[in-house]
């Protein structure tokens, strides 16, 4: 009795009744389309007792009608907001590049269809009833109504059951329309709602914006994160040995000077890229800084880095070279956060591998692999994807990183 009940209360039935209101509203200029077309046919029996057939034989008339408004126009994202506030339907996000196709237009047609038939017969049922109900709940006060209704039904008729009548005809009412909208709920989210290709386009454009997010967050880490950690060595250097040698005051003073201005660039281009996010729609993956191992001087001065190079760095494909720029800075960082002394690099450059070594004493200070970081990962991510291998980790009390990229890959 409870479930039977609940329709009267609920706030979603008056709702969805509004919603099939709407759907009777929007198929009235087919319905007066429709007649129209059929007076001009001469379609019309002049019978006055056929004459109220014509108005079922008209709507039915004009379902294929509105199937081709719902196939042709654009009432997708009218249909979803009116699914959404008056239905209480939940329908997923559509991707924002999604182009109609006709299974997209098909399922649509399908929708507008039902919502303008049901919400027709609904409101045509409710224009009906109501003034049935009121008529019913007014008949035992007025006597000698002159109505078809009343010269049918016995004297004492209206006296007895008029008002449970009313109540009857209203509660049947509800109850329509609470089943009637929870059908269209249920099918709205199934024929407006994304479907299978749309969902699989959302989760792409998804991956493809969490994997530049990824991109642009290790870009930050890596360029600006060895430069606040080259300012950081730099100026606590200069500040031990302010007063008894200026010169090497001046050199640090300078390497800060110039790995801010780096720090700089790197961010305005990043921020440069998310400004890009913001005016189309979705983030690109970085473009080149023009940093490369050719610049390996800019990284291994500040940091106090002993280098040794072999092989000719200016032959490195530009994506070797720049990732392997990115690398060594990552390396450097940890060295110098991690660190207790000047890290050691070798770069080989031979026939067919790009090889790279970072050697620093940890001794005191935590590693990098249990500092929380993102680095290794980050270097992984880039040897990875390049098809090379990575190996870091502690020998006796040093941290070793060794990377080995192919130059053909």
């Amino acid at each position: 009795m409870r479930r039977l009940l609940a329709p009267l209360t609920s706030r979603d039935t008056y709702l969805r009744w509004a919603c099939l209101i709407l759907g009777g509203a929007l198929l009235m200029p087919y319905m007066m389309a429709g007649a129209v077309v059929a007076g001009i046919l001469r379609a019309v029996p002049q019978d006055g007792s056929l004459l109220a057939l014509m108005q079922p034989l008209v709507f039915v008339c004009v379902l294929p009608l509105v199937a081709l408004t719902g196939l042709v126009l654009p009432v997708r994202a009218l249909e979803i907001t009116a699914a959404r506030g008056l239905l209480g339907a939940e329908i997923g996000p559509l991707p924002a590049t999604a182009r109609r196709t006709w299974a997209e237009r098909r399922r649509t047609a399908a929708w507008f269809t039902l919502h303008l038939g049901l919400g027709g017969m609904l409101a045509a049922i409710t224009l009906a009833v109501i003034p049935f109900v009121i008529w019913l709940v007014a008949l035992p006060f007025f006597d000698g109504v002159d109505a078809p209704a009343a010269a049918l039904l016995p004297a004492w008729w209206s006296d007895v059951w008029a008002l449970p009548a009313a109540v009857a005809s209203a509660f049947a009412l509800v109850q329509l329309v609470a089943g009637v909208g929870r059908l269209l709920a249920w099918s709205a989210p199934r024929l407006l709602g994304p479907s299978a290709g749309d969902r699989l386009a959302a989760a792409e454009e998804r991956a493809r914006d969490l994997a530049a997010r990824n991109r642009l967050a290790r870009e930050l880490h890596d360029s600006v994160g060895h430069a606040l950690s080259v300012v950081t060595v730099q100026a606590g250097a200069a500040n031990r040995i302010l007063d008894r040698d200026p010169p090497a005051v001046r050199q640090a003073l300078a390497a800060i000077e110039r790995q801010a201005r780096g720090a700089l660039e790197e961010l305005d281009h990043v921020l440069g890229v998310l400004r890009e996010e913001n005016g189309a729609g979705g983030p690109e993956a970085p473009r080149a800084t023009g940093r490369s191992l050719a610049d390996l001087a800019e990284l291994t001065g500040p940091a106090g880095a002993d280098a040794t190079v072999r092989g000719e760095l200016d032959a490195l494909s530009p994506p070797i070279s720049r990732e392997g720029y990115r690398i060594v800075q990552e390396s450097l960082t940890n060295a110098i956060r991690h660190g207790d002394g000047p890290a050691s690099l070798s770069v080989i450059v031979d026939a067919d591998h790009l090889e790279i070594s970072v050697r620093n004493p940890v001794t005191r200070r935590e590693s990098p692999a249990r500092s929380g970081g993102r680095g290794l990962a980050g270097m992984r991510e880039r040897v990875t994807l390049l098809g090379g291998e990575l190996r870091a980790g502690a020998e006796e009390e040093h941290w070793l990183v060794h990377v080995r990229l192919p130059l053909h890959a």
